[in-house]
């Protein structure tokens, strides 16, 4: 039997009740995947290259058709809108194509109007990639009394707002099981610890296709890239073989070609003659 999809009012009674999984996932593949594993929430973008993400809009009716039985969190270009009237309208365009929640990082001014308008908003405190430069770049957040003061005082405006999760990113462990404690809204956490009421990581976190840096609240459960080297490999091996059985005009195989009657050739090459 099918699970149950979560929708924003099953999120909010499962707050401090049982711990809530998520993934980001960037292709229809892994979004199925991450159904059929029994992940509880799946996130996704498109058009946003800070962040590697080349999704369009069409792939994300595909990702919508690969997980039917998960909540969906999707987000817009650039995770960001211009207005409120702006991000009503396209939150609207993202539910229409099944989102559950829509992803926002905007002020509470955007959340407030997008909640009148009964759209389930997710919004983010702590570490947010898309401010980073207002807080001296990638950084945790909250290492001092101050600081995490802040980012209390951050989650409890965007609970008042009417958000129904907050992400809590890369905040002190302690910090965020304090904040959890002190809102209404669900609590996701990435990389502060597990206190929140859900814990959400990217799929190449999870699957290891990232190369290079790899961010410390990254836990690798596999070596997709060791794989992904491996294939590129065999892709190279391959070509070169096919341009080899090129030159040596071995395309004659019976098995990829098809033949003539001994019949008809002969009539073809009499017809050739009187041409």
């Amino acid at each position: 039997m099918a699970k149950k999809k979560l929708t924003a009012y099953d999120l909010l009674q499962l707050k401090g009740k049982r711990q809530l999984s998520e993934v980001f996932v960037n292709s229809v593949e892994e979004a199925a995947a991450a159904e059929e594993a029994g992940m509880d929430i799946l996130a996704a973008s498109y058009d946003a290259p800070q962040f590697g993400i080349f999704t369009t809009f069409d792939d994300m009716k595909r990702i919508r058709e690969a997980c039917p039985n998960t909540h969906l969190m999707m987000g817009p270009p650039y995770m960001s809108y211009a207005s409120p009237y702006e991000a009503v309208k396209a939150s609207y365009e993202l539910m229409k194509i099944g989102a559950e929640s829509v992803y926002t990082p905007n002020s509470t001014e955007f959340i407030k109007t997008m909640r009148r308008e009964n759209i389930p908003v997710i919004s983010h405190v702590g570490l947010i990639p898309a401010k980073s430069m207002w807080i001296g770049g990638f950084r945790a957040v909250g290492r001092n009394a101050e600081e995490a003061l802040q980012v209390l005082r951050d989650a409890r405006e965007l609970d008042a707002a009417g958000v129904i999760a907050i992400e809590v990113e890369v905040v002190p462990v302690r910090v965020a099981a304090e904040i959890s404690k002190r809102v209404q809204c669900i609590t996701i956490s990435m990389g502060s610890g597990s206190s929140c009421d859900a814990q959400y990581l990217f799929s190449q976190d999870i699957l290891g296709t990232n190369t290079g840096h790899i961010p410390r609240h990254s836990r690798v459960y596999r070596q997709f890239y060791k794989e992904y080297e491996r294939l590129q490999k065999e892709r190279v091996a391959a070509y070169r073989e096919f341009i080899e059985d090129v030159k040596k005009k071995n395309f004659n195989d019976t098995k990829i070609t098809v033949d003539i009657d001994n019949g008809e050739f002969d009539r073809f090459m009499k017809l050739l003659d009187s041409e």
